[in-house]
């Protein structure tokens, strides 16, 4: 495969796993949202890893994550704030996709250009990442704002239960969600209609 198409299908994989993340980040209960897009996260770094045919190893994709993205007291705050009746729900749903989709845009470009240049995820100088993680952000949220701005919004809370449910199955199907962890997630969500 030439470097051209080693881009491609890095820009690939983390443009659909920053659509995931967009997905998980929906899911209403806090905590339980971060812990999905860390999920995506690893599994982003799993596919990037085997694209550029470096080793991966769960614990280390784990390390990699958190050293990198850490604990976003941004995406914290925002997954919190949904335990708040009413408007906290809505400031959390409008908030936690933009952070989480652009986070993981970040991790996957800091990630991928590291690999790109020969590196692997056992050698990825965390505190250079970190920085460079930063500076993507930026670029990941506008690339963000795109994305949800081409999305339809859905007329109802119906609706909006149901493409979360189909964001969820698209995770499963992903092999981001257990079958178990999605019909729990699934029960909670038909729950709240």
């Amino acid at each position: 495969m030439s470097k051209e198409e080693k881009q491609s299908k890095a820009s690939e994989i983390i443009k659909n796993h920053v659509g995931f993340s967009l997905g998980a980040a929906l899911i209403p209960f806090p905590g339980v949202d971060l812990l999905a897009v860390s999920g995506v996260q690893l599994n982003m770094l799993r596919q990037l890893a085997k694209l550029y045919n470096v080793s991966f190893f769960d614990h280390l994709g784990k390390t990699v994550v958190s050293a990198i993205v850490g604990g976003s007291a941004a995406r914290l705050g925002a997954s919190l704030v949904k335990a708040i009746p009413g408007v906290g729900t809505i400031i959390g749903e409008l908030s936690m996709p933009i952070l989480s989709g652009a986070s993981t845009w970040a991790l996957g470009r800091t990630v991928a250009n590291h690999l790109e240049r020969g590196g692997t995820l056992e050698d990825l100088d965390l505190t250079k990442a970190r920085k460079t993680y930063e500076t993507e952000m930026e670029e990941g949220k506008k690339m963000v704002q795109e994305m949800k701005q081409n999305e339809p919004a859905p007329q109802s809370e119906s609706d909006a239960a149901i493409d979360k449910i189909k964001k969820l199955s698209d995770m499963k199907d992903a092999g981001i969600l257990s079958e178990e962890e999605f019909k729990q997630l699934k029960e909670r969500l038909l729950g709240q209609i």
